[in-house]
């Protein structure tokens, strides 16, 4: 992964806009806001009954979200421990505590510092939540 250029990463949902899933500045890798959408445009943790009626499930749409975060961050060459700052958005805060249920499962107090807003809508209606987040990913010098 370059200086230059952001990186788009194959077999992952691609960006709803013209931007990279993550960008490289040195030494920091920034991963753009992610959220539970799959490659095929379906969203984890949101189902509708055969009546539209929508199910979403907080702890799965997080899951999935740190999941996408960590793929993204193996195809730069890290992991999710190199994670040194995230900022979670979510819809309503009545979701904090599934959100953060499933967030202690990948990261505890020695993760990375973290921030949590409300925010007024997602660019999806069965959207909950969304996290972008830094890495710090040392260059590799040959």
């Amino acid at each position: 992964m370059s200086n230059d250029p952001g990186l788009l990463v194959e077999g992952k949902a691609r960006p709803r806009g013209r931007f990279p899933h993550l960008k490289r500045a040195g030494d920091l890798v920034f991963v753009s806001g992610t959220s539970s959408r799959r490659p095929d445009g379906s969203f984890a943790g949101a189902r509708a009954d055969a009546l539209g009626t929508t199910s979403l499930d907080i702890r799965e749409q997080t899951r999935a979200v740190i999941e996408n975060i960590r793929d993204l961050l193996r195809a730069a060459g890290g992991d999710l421990s190199d994670v040194v700052n995230a900022s979670a958005y979510l819809v309503n805060m009545n979701d904090f505590g599934g959100y953060n249920e499933v967030y202690a499962e990948y990261f505890d107090e020695t993760g990375p510092a973290r921030t949590t807003v409300a925010v007024h809508q997602l660019p999806h209606p069965h959207l909950l939540i969304e996290i972008a987040c830094v890495a710090h990913l040392p260059r590799v010098t040959p």
